[in-house]
């Protein structure tokens, strides 16, 4: 009787482990494919982010068209911003 339980349990085991690693697998799988598809669409010169530049992940490497347009964008009211920094300074030390 008990070889029978150690033929049940050595399944379990076996069974366990078997959708253990097929789920790793399947998992590490998909982890490289999302990756290397990002990888293809940069490549590729296809914006990941559906156009929205802010907040991408990737924002500052980008070379894409609406990213290089939003970065000159972004300098010219940072320098703008700061423009009006430097007035509000001058008038309140008045």
């Amino acid at each position: 009787m008990s070889k029978h339980c150690e033929k049940v349990q050595n399944r379990r085991e076996l069974l366990t482990a078997v959708l253990r690693y097929a789920t790793l697998g399947t998992l590490g799988a998909i982890g490289v494919g999302v990756f290397a598809k990002r990888r293809r669409l940069v490549q590729d010169g296809i914006c990941i982010n559906s156009g929205i530049c802010k907040g991408c992940g990737i924002f500052e490497q980008c070379g894409l068209p609406l990213a290089l347009s939003a970065k000159q964008v972004q300098k010219t009211e940072n320098r703008e911003q700061k423009t009006e920094n430097r007035g509000q300074t001058l008038i309140s030390d008045i």
